[in-house]
């Protein structure tokens, strides 16, 4: 199969290049100097050139609390963009796989979010993601919407590292425990969208690591998992707080754990649980 990834240059966008080649897939990975979404008409020449038979859309402005400030920039890239991407897709009836949030929804929620609630985005991040996906359904007729949560992985910045590097660095780290969500490893993520692309079970799907735990309780985790896989003595005390004690310019979502209801009645298997996928991340860095 052809697959053109967007976003290739990116955290998740790296993993899903790297685990599509070596399923044997004929892949072109484009970051934002070889294809620019916000660009219709290039959109169209890249997209009619390589013909693809999937694309997956990674590319994404991520900067949450940027996106406060800067409204339009959000909405060009996670709007537009995709609005772009789906057209030029649509033109040659390739599939669309869209990279979404747990942001879409408020949070305020008990309960695990299934792929069909009721959306309520609080942040312009979260909006701008849900006009995504809603310029997705609206225009594409081969679509996979797939929102996911806390994604981390060997390339980039992410919750991990900055947590290993932390707690060798600080004597005391205090870490939000009251909000909760699914860990995501992006080649856990990369493998279920390449199974995804090989189907025509089209529409949403919550797709992140099985089980879910505070940043607080992810935390202690990271260093009891980084301490035996990586050697590293940590001495940093653990603290847990709350999400008052660090204000930001964009609201979090307090729940962020998502059901995986269409994953299971589509036929897929769930994707292994959180802590596991911690594992294979920190051995996969200890081989770097």
């Amino acid at each position: 199969m052809k697959v053109l990834v967007t976003g290739a240059g990116g955290q998740l966008g790296k993993d899903v290049v790297s685990v599509l080649q070596d399923t044997g897939h004929e892949i072109l990975g484009c970051d934002r100097q070889q294809l620019d979404i916000t660009n219709l008409d290039q959109c169209y020449t890249v997209l009619n050139s390589f013909h693809p038979d999937a694309i997956i859309h990674c590319a994404a402005y991520t900067a949450v609390d940027a996106a406060e400030s800067d409204v339009e920039g959000a909405y060009l890239v996670n709007a537009v963009g995709t609005r772009n991407l789906v057209l030029a897709a649509e033109q040659i009836q390739a599939k669309i796989v869209y990279i979404s949030t747990d942001y879409v929804f408020d949070g305020n929620g008990q309960q695990p979010y299934h792929e069909y609630d009721n959306t309520n985005a609080q942040s312009i991040y979260g909006k701008s993601k849900r006009a995504g996906e809603v310029l997705t359904q609206s225009l594409s007729s081969k679509y996979f919407i797939v929102r996911t949560s806390w994604l981390y992985g060997v390339h980039g910045n992410n919750f991990v590292k900055t947590m290993i590097r932390l707690a060798q660095e600080k004597p005391l780290l205090k870490v939000v425990n009251d909000q909760k969500g699914s860990p995501t490893y992006t080649v856990d993520l990369a493998h279920f969208i390449g199974q995804l692309i090989e189907t025509e079970n089209y529409g949403v799907y919550h797709a992140s690591n099985s089980g879910s735990c505070t940043w607080y309780e992810f935390t202690q985790a990271i260093i009891d998992e980084a301490a035996k896989i990586l050697g590293i003595k940590i001495e940093a005390q653990l603290e847990p707080c709350t999400t008052d004690e660090f204000p930001r310019p964009a609201p979090r979502p307090q729940n962020s754990v998502m059901e995986h209801i269409f994953i299971r009645i589509n036929g897929f298997q769930d994707i292994r649980p959180w802590r596991e996928g911690l594992q294979s991340f920190l051995q996969e860095m200890s081989l770097k």
